[in-house]
């Protein structure tokens, strides 16, 4: 595999989608020395038929504010890869929302899925629509356009959505409504549901959750421990607050969040009352962490700067992909950070990780990381199949599971020749072989 020609093709045929050429360029700097160990997989062009989704359906969604004036959004839905299962990845309401974005989205899910060892094929969907500011009634309007013209293509066997940066709770129950109304079957076709009506216990917190024990392995394997370390963490939103909950009931210290519009400096660490607050913060809707600051006295905010100002051993981006680049992994190395773990889907930027792994510090990506995520949406489409509900323990347990298999298949492929453990390595070609090996098995096609 020439990775220099495929990635030149590639940009030539996908210009302007930077955040899909990044991924996909990461991914075939670690796996090429596997790749081209395997000649069947050259034989049988793998790459150039992983790096193109099977299909992708854009669609306009036409709804009416409260206004009674009639909006128009894009709508989404890749499917990249089924070969080790149904398409499986979240659905995205944000205004930056593109194709490159779900493209990038969709293709790291392949081999996140594939990590977790769960049927699931990768998939990713979406809108630009905003949610910040809307009613629950246009929240409502917009989901019931949106499934309208997403049912078709969706099933419990086919494609299995879930929810994503601005699609929760709420717009699952919305959209799953309409799809009900309209196949006229409850199955398990859309996952992160409520828990009356399909949901599986921990799923809420699962992402964030899975991410600290796949942490805690990390540090276990470097002869470290979480307890009494400083955590600095991005983001307020749901994933940040799992991650948050699990860090502060393992013994580490949260000493900072942050927002678009500054960071708090949280210097004793975060308590219960504090991580139960940031529920608040992102049920306003206003998407500002400032008055975190004000509600709790003892914290400092800092207008403009990330969280990796703040001085900590531990960074967790949990907010959105690339929001950690080269000078801010300088601002952490000078600081004296020595573990980085990706919590939101390729959170550093190639410079950043450059930086990290030439350190030699403990750096894991959001593949691997944050897996925890669809692995609980993976245990409950088996219990929607099943017609059962595991308890909040069993599926605790079945994810902490899963998350210490993760790190073992990363460890497992991703030790180098002086004992570094390259985690982006391991991930990469652990992912990779079993969806190879499906697609070879299953012919050309």
């Amino acid at each position: 595999m020439n990775v220099e020609k495929i990635m030149q093709d590639l940009t030539a045929k996908h210009p302007g989608e930077k955040e899909f050429l990044q991924a996909v360029d990461e991914v075939l700097e670690s796996i090429v020395e596997v790749y081209n160990s395997n000649p069947q997989f050259e034989k049988a062009k793998i790459i150039e038929r992983l790096v193109e989704p099977d299909r992708i359906f854009t669609f306009k969604v036409v709804w009416v504010d409260d206004k009674g004036e009639v909006q128009v959004n894009i709508g989404y839905r890749v499917q990249f890869n089924g070969a080790i299962g149904p398409y499986k990845g979240g659905l995205r309401f944000h205004p930056n929302v593109n194709l490159s974005m779900l493209k990038f989205l969709g293709f790291e899910q392949i081999f996140k899925n594939s990590l977790t060892s769960l049927p699931m094929g990768g998939g990713k969907g979406g809108s630009d629509f905003n949610p910040q500011g809307k009613s629950d009634a246009e929240i409502m309007r917009f989901c019931q356009a949106f499934m309208l013209e997403l049912w078709r293509v969706i099933g419990p066997d086919t494609d299995v959505p879930a929810g994503d940066v601005g699609v929760g709770g709420r717009e699952i129950g919305f959209l799953y409504g309409m799809y009900k109304k309209l196949a006229r079957e409850h199955t398990g076709v859309l996952t992160g549901k409520g828990m009356t009506w399909g949901g599986s216990l921990v799923r809420p917190e699962a992402t964030g959750f899975g991410a600290l024990y796949f942490v805690q392995h990390m540090l276990d394997k470097a002869g470290k421990e979480l307890k009494g370390k400083r955590v600095a963490i991005s983001g307020f939103g749901n994933v940040a607050w799992g991650a948050a909950t699990k860090t502060t009931q393992l013994g580490g210290k949260v000493v900072a969040i942050s927002g678009p519009d500054g960071v708090v400096e949280i210097p004793n660490g975060m308590n219960e009352k504090m991580i139960d607050y940031m529920l608040d913060l992102r049920a306003s809707n206003k998407n500002i962490v400032a008055p975190f600051a004000t509600e709790f006295p003892e914290c400092k905010f800092i207008a403009g700067k990330k969280a990796w100002h703040i001085k900590c051993d531990i960074a967790l981006p949990c907010a959105f992909q690339n929001e950690l680049n080269g000078d801010d992994a300088k601002e952490l190395l000078a600081n004296g950070t020595w573990a980085v773990a990706e919590v939101s889907n390729m959170g550093c930027t190639p410079e950043a990780i450059k930086a990290f792994q030439e350190a030699k510090i403990l750096f894991a990506p959001g593949k691997a990381v944050n897996a925890g995520g669809v692995a609980t949406s993976g245990l409950e489409m088996t219990q929607n199949a099943m017609h059962i509900n595991w308890t909040a323990e069993e599926v605790d347990s079945k994810l902490h599971g899963i998350m210490k298999n993760i790190h073992h298949a990363c460890v497992e492929h991703g030790v180098e020749k002086d004992g570094y453990i390259n985690y982006v390595k391991g991930a990469n070609i652990a992912g990779f072989m079993k969806v190879a090996k499906a697609m070879l098995e299953e012919g050309i096609i």
